[in-house]
């Protein structure tokens, strides 16, 4: 059994998603309940992802925006990068979990990966 190495860049996930010939990677993050949301991306959307994040409607989910102020941006946490164990190895899926911020790239206080200690 092959040891699992430890992913903590951006470099690093992008030789992992071609080693494992990555089809899409899905974007973690959890609503202000702990309820699990998700969205899947190509690779060839990762640069941009981990430069600029990922906007998604913010109104869509439970407790954390209303309608006109909708906009939020997923910006995924290399360190959490995994290869989703349970799907098939070839057309491979991974995960990474996601910080989530507010359009002016501050963080939003309602992500519970967001601390103020």
């Amino acid at each position: 059994m092959e040891k699992e190495t430890t992913i903590t860049t951006k470099d690093e996930v992008f030789k992992a998603v071609e080693k494992n010939a990555v089809m899409f990677v899905r974007l973690w993050f959890t609503d202000i309940l702990g309820q699990l949301k998700s969205f899947a991306i190509p690779p060839r959307e990762l640069e941009g992802a981990f430069e600029e994040g990922m906007g998604f409607d913010g109104s869509s989910i439970k407790g954390f925006a209303r309608i006109d102020e909708s906009d939020m941006i997923a910006k995924p946490d290399p360190a959490t990068f995994q290869i989703v164990p349970w799907r098939p190895q070839e057309n491979a899926v991974a995960r990474m979990f996601c910080d989530i911020l507010q359009p002016d790239g501050s963080p939003y206080e309602g992500d519970p990966r967001y601390s103020t200690y």
